[in-house]
């Protein structure tokens, strides 16, 4: 069944899923033992014949019907494309939300996991210190072949980019935020009231020793690069962490690309006076839609009954707040967004 989507001026159609890895031959991985990993998936409009099932492997979150490995669905003009970035800690599934409802308005939505900095594998502090390398994935995601060939059709060589909390961060450095301290750097006059994510409560501590690890060290010089993309047009950024307040605001001040932010007037991770309305203050042109009664954790995935009872926190949302309808709005105003922007 295709339905039709007034707002976006897309039909809705069923969603296909691939997944794959990939690898950047120009950066090590955290180890040294090999070329820097990147898992990718990616949701895309299938036939609407296709016929779409739940995965059955165990997950935190609760998942969407999608055809595995279906064809991508005939279209006579190039499909556009967005990039999407996790949140710290997080992984691609976390992102189904909107993956998702983007592909279903003729979006090919591509997700990559950040090494080091995913619950898709063991955590690494270099992950979690060297934010900067997250957009150098979304970079050689975009440049790399495999996952094109793997999916057939056309595909828009340009794309939009879209990331959550430490993804908001990513897509803020493909537009061409520079940075002027890590969070948690001792210089940085912008004290963080945390020492380091839930996930890596004394990642502060870890830094020094981090010193004397040669890829790591490579790495945090280049935190002050230039890690703009031109092939990329706009960004939508969700909740952009405290991360963000560690920008040289000259640097956001010269970017033009269309920026929407979204953020939760209930965010206590990363408030929205702070984060959101520091950025857009300092991007013109920039808008911004703060949410009422929504938390930080609204924008992950409603949770499974597994994720529910591990880590409640998660899913715990304001009464009257229906995460799913947030993800519904969000969606379609971003899938908007992109659309204007094109």
């Amino acid at each position: 069944m295709v339905a039709y989507c007034r707002i976006c001026d897309a039909m809705i159609v069923p969603v296909g899923f691939r997944e794959g890895t990939s690898f950047d031959e120009t950066r090590q991985n955290w180890s040294g033992t090999g070329d820097r990993p990147l898992a990718w998936s990616v949701w895309y409009p299938v036939e609407v014949d296709a016929v779409g099932t739940v995965s059955t492997e165990p997950s935190w979150f609760r998942r969407k019907p999608v055809a595995c490995d279906a064809p991508l669905r005939a279209s006579a003009k190039p499909y556009p494309l967005v990039l999407l970035s996790h949140g710290s800690g997080a992984s691609v599934a976390a992102l189904e939300w909107l993956a998702y409802r983007l592909a279903q308005r003729g979006y090919v939505a591509l997700a990559v996991n950040h090494h080091g900095h995913t619950g898709a594998e063991p955590y690494r502090a270099e992950g979690f210190l060297c934010l900067w390398e997250r957009a150098s994935d979304l970079r050689a995601l975009l440049s790399d072949p495999s996952w094109r060939l793997a999916l057939g059709g056309t595909i828009d060589d340009r794309a939009n980019v879209a990331g959550f909390s430490a993804g908001a961060y990513t897509a803020m450095l493909l537009m061409g935020a520079r940075v002027a301290y890590s969070q948690f750097e001792p210089s940085n006059p912008v004290k963080s009231p945390i020492r380091g994510p839930r996930e890596f409560p004394n990642l502060a501590d870890q830094l020094q020793e981090l010193q004397a690890n040669p890829i790591f060290r490579e790495s945090w010089e280049r935190r002050h690069g230039d890690y703009s993309d031109a092939r990329f047009r706009s960004a939508a950024v969700i909740a952009p962490g405290r991360s963000v307040l560690g920008f040289a605001a000259v640097s956001l001040q010269r970017i033009r690309n269309p920026i929407q932010i979204f953020g939760g007037d209930a965010d206590t991770v990363a408030p929205a006076i702070d984060c959101c309305q520091w950025l857009h203050s300092n991007v013109a042109g920039s808008s911004l839609e703060v949410l009422g009664a929504v938390g930080h954790y609204t924008f992950l995935p409603e949770g499974s009954e597994t994720g529910v009872q591990a880590d409640p926190e998660l899913f715990h949302d304001k009464p009257g707040v229906g995460r799913s309808a947030i993800h519904e709005h969000v969606a379609r105003s971003i899938a908007h967004f992109f659309n204007r922007a094109s």
